[in-house]
């Protein structure tokens, strides 16, 4: 299966990336509402102090007098290093301050300061002009007050709202980022907890998954759940037709060759004596093909669902020996048995056990010159080694590691009905059993040694 991204991820970027612009856009709120407050208090104290200069405006008899206010001017000398002018201009003439300093040209509103922001002697200046008639009502005059500042301190404060709210933007994004991994973890946390309820499943468990999940995960949860049941009858079937077939195919064989030994004994020619010990040959080659095929997957069906049991090992060796020794009987050789006397307790699957034993016994009854022995061994020690040889053809000089494989049969026993199955069998059922088969030469003299190894 392979793998297009991980959801996890995806929800992590996604929240990660909102988290960014919402951050940006924090940032730029911040610095903005800052700065607006920032100019907004200059231009308070602008206007405080045009208005501080225009309320000590007099009326003269010759004109209009004025005692500059220290005040008006030294609120506006607190902040930083910024340089401060003014001009008080009355019938178009500068009264007093700097005659460059520009002045609105239309006459400024008298209920409402005249806000500007210009460029004056190199630097950039915030000015506010404020009108103040001065005199009596029949005879007054219009004088213009003008104060401007520039904007060194506001840049610096504006400076300071921007590291600030930068900061805090990113710390806003380094939290947000964090709750982001969060949030995905938490999100996903029911799929993994239904995984891992999955997962901790033995090979046989296909009971319908009953974890609680979320709305979106039902769906998903139904499929599994269908899925385990067409797979549990399935598998129900699949062993009940191995079973079926390994009885319909063996029991035909069967009768075909005693009809066919019938026949041989009734027949004279010896042309057609050989032509009937062919067809017995065949048919023998025959039923064991189909009987180890049908071992074979018999073997891999339950490996997949291994069972457990609490079996007797010692019982279970004699049991294969007494099934087997009639077969021996019929060309003399002999079973021998070294079987401890205490019972071998081990947890295991008894069929798969015995098809294995059973397989590696018939080798050697077959493979076995007639009137010779067989010794069968149960040694107990770190492991359970089962061991059984016999004095037959042995291995030659064959790589013994590829006789495992399917259909692979010694270079030395053409001339025997075999299928090459056996010894695969046998391994599978070692390995199902988190064991080994080994395979060697007889130690005691002529033939082969085959041994299932099993943990303790």
């Amino acid at each position: 299966m392979t793998s297009h991204g991980s959801i996890r991820q995806r929800l992590f970027f996604q929240l990660a990336g909102v988290a960014a612009v919402l951050s940006v856009a924090f940032f730029l709120v911040v610095r903005g509402v800052a700065e607006r407050a920032a100019e907004g208090t200059q231009d308070d104290i602008l206007a405080a102090s045009a208005t501080a200069i225009a309320d000590s405006l007099r009326s003269e008899v010759d004109g209009v007098s004025l005692e500059l206010p220290y005040s008006a001017l030294s609120m506006l000398g607190t902040v930083g290093q910024d340089r401060v002018f003014y001009r008080i201009v009355t019938d178009g003439e500068t009264l007093t301050g700097y005659d460059d300093l520009p002045v609105p040209r239309t006459v400024p509103n008298p209920n409402a300061p005249d806000f500007v922001t210009l460029f004056y002697r190199g630097d950039e200046v915030r000015s506010v002009s404020v009108l103040r008639q001065v005199g009596s009502a029949a005879q007054s005059t219009d004088v213009i007050v003008t104060v401007a500042q520039t904007r060194q301190g506001l840049e610096a404060i504006s400076r300071r709202i921007t590291n600030t709210a930068m900061g805090v933007g990113v710390g806003f994004f380094l939290l947000a980022t964090a709750l982001s991994l969060w949030a995905a973890r938490s999100a996903l946390a029911p799929i993994d907890r239904m995984t891992l309820s999955v997962t901790r499943r033995g090979p046989q468990d296909l009971r319908p998954v009953r974890a609680q999940t979320p709305a979106e995960l039902i769906p998903l949860v139904e499929a599994l759940n269908s899925f385990m049941a067409r797979l549990r009858t399935s598998l129900s079937r699949t062993e009940d037709f191995i079973t079926e077939a390994a009885h319909r195919v063996r029991t035909p064989l069967a009768t075909v060759r005693a009809q066919a030994e019938v026949t041989h004994r009734k027949l004279n020619k010896p042309e057609h004596k050989q032509a009937i010990r062919e067809m017995i040959r065949a048919i023998d080659e025959s039923s064991r093909s189909a009987g180890q095929m049908l071992d074979h997957a018999m073997v891999t069906f339950r490996a997949d669902s291994l069972t457990q049991q609490d079996l007797e090992l010692g019982a279970l060796v004699g049991e294969t020996c007494d099934r087997l020794t009639p077969t021996a009987d019929l060309r003399d050789i002999l079973i021998n048995r070294d079987l401890p006397n205490d019972p071998v307790p081990f947890n295991g699957d008894g069929i798969l056990l015995q098809a294995a034993l059973m397989n590696i016994l018939d080798n050697a009854i077959k493979y076995s010159p007639d009137d010779s022995a067989i010794t069968v061994t149960l040694q107990v020690a770190d492991q359970l080694t089962i061991s059984i040889s016999d004095q037959g053809y042995g291995f030659a000089d064959m790589d013994l590691s590829q006789l495992t494989n399917r259909y692979q049969r010694g270079a030395n026993v053409g001339n025997i009905v075999g299928s090459g199955l056996g010894l695969t069998i046998a391994d599978d059922v070692a390995n199902a059993h988190c064991g080994r088969l080994d395979i060697s030469s007889n130690t005691q003299g002529a033939g082969a040694c085959v041994s299932l190894i099993l943990p303790r």
